[in-house]
């Protein structure tokens, strides 16, 4: 089981437009539940997690947005309207517990703005970061940092062209404490370099 975090971004480093809609929403390639490698992204998941801001709206959808997936929300109290399958709790560490407790072998999908990902990746919960890089400049709304730990390491996996020009960038994330193979032994920031 891997908890894999899926963002789309401006190119000018915004995840949310001004208005604070997901930054994905901007692009005029955009089609819901479609685009942007998203079901690709799905197929390998039995499982999301998201914040009470993320999951609320999806109570008046027309669909439920996660018809095959076990839906776990960290909100400090139930929302309204929630189905009794959906599991809520406050505490983020007793949320990861009940999700390593169901999982059947596959990956978690861990959906939300910078803070719910900050949160989890602050408990050492974030097996991968993937970033839509979107072919718009929104100038404004809320970036990816700095809810999430300048300490997180991050290590390129891979990367692709995606239909309508967005790229898609994945790195494996780790705490910055020895977690992710080391960098090569001559490897140091410019700054510090002495050749």
């Amino acid at each position: 089981m891997q908890i894999r975090a899926r963002m789309s971004m401006s190119a000018d480093g915004y995840v949310t437009t001004p208005g604070g809609w997901p930054a994905l929403t901007a692009d005029p390639a955009f089609v819901s539940g479609e685009s942007h490698g998203i079901r690709e992204f799905l197929a390998g998941c039995e499982a999301a997690l998201m914040g009470r801001t993320t999951f609320e709206p999806a109570l008046t959808n027309e669909r439920w947005p996660w018809p095959t997936l076990q839906v776990f929300v960290l909100a400090s109290k139930r929302p309204e309207g929630t189905p009794d399958h959906v599991t809520v709790d406050d505490d983020p560490a007793r949320l990861l517990e009940a999700i390593r407790a169901a999982n059947r072998g596959g990956d978690v999908h861990l959906v939300g703005g910078p803070r719910t990902i900050g949160t989890f990746a602050g408990l050492g919960a974030l097996d991968r970061l993937e970033l839509v890089v979107l072919p718009i400049l929104l100038g404004g709304g809320m970036r990816l940092t700095p809810a999430l730990d300048p300490g997180t390491a991050l290590t390129f996996e891979s990367s692709r062209a995606l239909p309508g020009g967005s790229v898609e960038i994945a790195y494996a994330a780790g705490r910055g404490d020895g977690d992710l193979p080391a960098r090569d032994a001559g490897w140091a920031p410019a700054s510090q370099r002495r050749d």
